[in-house]
């Protein structure tokens, strides 16, 4: 697994192993993410990667958000309640010299703690929740109420099928690869504090 664009190009990062621990771990394949960056980087978002804040939720190795920030985001977000993934986000942090452009929260991600004042929302977020077992929702949602999400942020939500625009989102893009589907959705220009519906 390396870093695909960007001023970290080629650089080599660490990965699960065999071992139990980091069986619940399913990394973004390198084809997988140069597929979602290229999409990203195309225009029909805007530049939503150039100068961004992101938040990566259930992170894992915390490629997504490290790939983010060596094309050009401002800084980085990273939340994972594994052990193993908080290990593995540190030492690519370190790999990529980022420490000054990261937090790692190592906390669930369906249960943030409230934004703090002194750091801005996301407008950028990347969700790639275990498939299957709703996750994905109950954390945006929980991120909402948080206030962690900017007005008009760009969603990149993975799983293992399409999903719908949750209330206070607008579908933008959906694209299948293999086994991953990718939704792209925008976030409305006044979000309910309350949340959507999880």
């Amino acid at each position: 697994m390396r870093i695909i664009g960007g001023k970290c190009r080629g650089l080599t990062l660490a990965s699960v192993g065999k071992g139990d621990q980091a069986a619940h771990l399913r990394p973004t394949s390198d084809r997988v993410r140069e597929s979602l960056f290229n999409v990203l980087a195309g225009g029909r978002f805007g530049e939503p990667v150039d100068g961004a804040i992101v938040l990566d939720l259930f992170s894992g190795t915390g490629a997504l958000a490290l790939e983010a920030l060596s094309r050009g985001a401002a800084s980085a977000t990273l939340v994972d309640d594994g052990r193993t993934a908080q290990k593995l986000i540190r030492d690519n942090i370190s790999r990529c010299r980022m420490e000054d452009k990261t937090q790692l929260l190592p906390r669930d991600a369906t249960r943030l703690p409230p934004r703090s004042a002194s750091q801005p929302p996301a407008t950028l977020v990347f969700l790639d929740p275990p498939y299957s077992k709703g996750l994905g929702l109950k954390a945006l949602a929980h991120a909402i109420t948080q206030d962690w999400i900017a007005a008009k942020a760009l969603i990149v939500w993975e799983e293992s099928t399409a999903q719908p625009a949750p209330e206070g989102f607008t579908l933008l893009d959906q694209r299948r690869y293999g086994d991953t589907w990718i939704t792209f959705l925008k976030a409305a220009p006044h979000l309910p504090k309350t949340g959507v519906e999880s």
